[in-house]
């Protein structure tokens, strides 16, 4: 969910919408190798943006993904996550956790700016440029089926599963 400190201008938040195709992700994974959406054809996609590796909520969320990531893998998911860390970074992350899923680099921002998850926030008092926390989920062709921006982090495969009716 969304920290009871943290306040989102939701305004400023993602202008896609359920129906909208996905944009194109040319960008890099955790080990600089090149990583886009058609990668893994024929698969829905869990696309969720995260503001810092190894925070609690962003752990809490990749957390519930790695746990879940065999349940999601039959029900047809990819996962991958994006946020605005380096590539050292997301190593860390997911030597530490074990996360078994990609996680995208995007320390130039392109992808954040194309999704609209990047904007001014606040967080006890103290304005800030930051990644709004958002699962884009596609389906098989990049036609985005959700778009969640109250992410439950502790059981967002749930979450994701009770909205898709699975």
């Amino acid at each position: 969910m969304v920290s009871h400190k943290e306040q989102i201008n939701l305004t400023e938040m993602t202008s896609l919408k359920k129906g909208d195709f996905a944009p194109k992700i040319n960008a890099k994974d955790e080990f600089g190798k090149e990583i886009n959406l058609d990668q893994f054809a024929g698969k829905k996609k869990i696309l969720y943006f995260y503001p810092k590796d190894d925070t609690p909520g962003c752990t809490a969320n990749a957390c519930n993904f790695r746990d879940n990531f065999k349940e999601l893998q039959e029900l047809g998911f990819a996962i991958i996550g994006v946020s605005s860390q380096d590539e050292k970074s997301h190593q860390k992350f997911i030597h530490k956790y074990q996360l078994p899923f990609p996680l995208i680099s995007d320390t130039d921002l392109k992808v954040h700016h194309d999704y609209g998850v990047w904007g001014r926030k606040k967080f006890m008092g103290r304005e800030y440029d930051g990644t709004f926390r958002t699962t884009f989920i596609l389906d098989e062709e990049n036609k985005i089926i959700e778009v969640l921006t109250k992410v439950d982090t502790k059981n967002s495969t749930q979450q994701i599963k009770d909205l898709l009716g699975l």
